[in-house]
């Protein structure tokens, strides 16, 4: 089963998890198997542990390609946008929680453990999400307001997270609310509103 030597650590490294990410987006984070993923790629569970570390590094570097997929998505919707950029990133959002909704939600269901701290080049590509929002709500805002972009592109993040999630998981529909994303939408009009008083 294991054949070290057919492939280099960097080769290990991108087979782990490309795979991992595909299993990740077929079954969830509850039923996410390493081994599973090393018997995919035809080497032993040992080998993915030597090479990524820990079960937590492993499900740290899925979920940061997920981050990266995610970023180049919402750069594509806004690219394609009218005018109304702030639609197109709320609708962004949506939409791609709604195509990948395993991967999406295996990046909330994971914890770090409380010693383990995020490795510096997965915060940085997990970080060009959150900067393509804090640009376009930069973009919203007047000038003397813009230095507030950052912490109010995080406050409306959560927003627009906590409407998603209610409407994939089945709250919203219990609480008979049809238009989560128009609901959405409108409380970050509001909020930009509000920075132009």
């Amino acid at each position: 089963m294991g054949r070290r030597s057919d492939h280099s650590r960097v080769e290990l490294e991108r087979m782990i998890i490309v795979e991992g990410h595909r299993q990740m987006a077929e079954v969830g984070f509850a039923r996410f198997s390493a081994r599973e993923v090393a018997k995919r790629i035809g080497y032993s569970i040992g080998t993915i542990y030597n090479v990524l570390g820990t079960h937590d590094r492993l499900i740290l570097a899925i979920n940061t390609r997920t981050f990266g997929m995610w970023a180049d998505y919402l750069r594509a919707r806004l690219d394609a946008a009218d005018a109304d950029r702030i639609r197109a990133l709320v609708e962004g959002y949506f939409s791609f929680a709604r195509e990948n909704p395993n991967l999406w939600m295996a990046i909330y269901d994971h914890r770090l453990p409380p010693d383990m701290a995020m490795p510096p080049e997965y915060e940085a590509e997990r970080g060009k999400l959150t900067s393509i929002v804090a640009q376009e709500v930069a973009d919203a805002l007047p000038e003397a307001a813009r230095g507030d972009a950052p912490r109010l592109a995080r406050s409306l993040i959560a927003t627009v997270h906590g409407h998603c999630t209610f409407a994939i998981n089945g709250t919203f529909a219990l609480m008979g609310e049809s238009d989560p994303l128009g609901l959405a939408l409108t409380r970050i009009r509001e909020s930009l509103a509000a920075a132009w008083r």
